[in-house]
């Protein structure tokens, strides 16, 4: 596979979605680590710090994202539809996680048996497994697919989907990610 799309060709505020347990936050730590971008993970504004995932506020969660949004650089992971209008009216790049429901539901579950802190968490040392977390993979994701692919297909950004966990560790090698 060729790279069509280099990392600068995103510019300085790329904005990554895609289905729960993708790699958003992940890709989005690496690449703000090799362009030496600020890091926005939307769990951590949308989230009360270390609660297990209670909510902020709604008007809280809006401020902390229209404040991040207008900073002049960012890697920003996250889905939010809320809000996404805004963070891509601000976005010079965008980069759809477009993986299938069975790669969510397999990272979700090793994901909550390892023993490292998740990229982009919220301070919860480990995370159980959780129904109304796998009823979201299995049954919202599809609907949430059509809608980020809408999204992507509309988008006049510099874009890139990537499909497969093979496309993805492609970018990865070729935008030297792991260096």
């Amino acid at each position: 596979m060729s790279v069509s799309l280099s990392l600068d060709d995103l510019g300085q505020r790329i904005c990554i979605i895609g289905p729960s347990n993708s790699g958003k936050s992940t890709l989005a730590k690496a690449i703000g680590r090799k362009k030496s971008l600020p890091l926005v993970h939307l769990d951590q504004l949308h989230h009360q710090p270390s609660s297990q995932w209670v909510p902020r506020k709604a008007e809280d969660f809006l401020r902390l994202h229209e404040e991040a949004v207008g900073e002049e650089n960012w890697v920003m992971e996250g889905n939010y539809a809320k809000c996404i209008h805004p963070r891509l009216a601000r976005a010079t790049g965008l980069i759809l996680l477009d993986i299938s429901r069975s790669t969510a539901l397999c990272r979700y579950i090793i994901r909550c048996y390892s023993s490292k802190p998740r990229i982009g968490g919220i301070g919860i040392q480990t995370e159980s497994i959780s129904w109304v977390m796998m009823k979201h993979i299995l049954y919202h994701s599809p609907r949430n697919h059509l809608r980020y692919r809408a999204l992507f297909e509309q988008s006049t950004l510099p874009k890139l989907m990537l499909s497969t966990p093979r496309a993805v560790n492609t970018y990865y090698k070729e935008w030297k990610l792991n260096e």
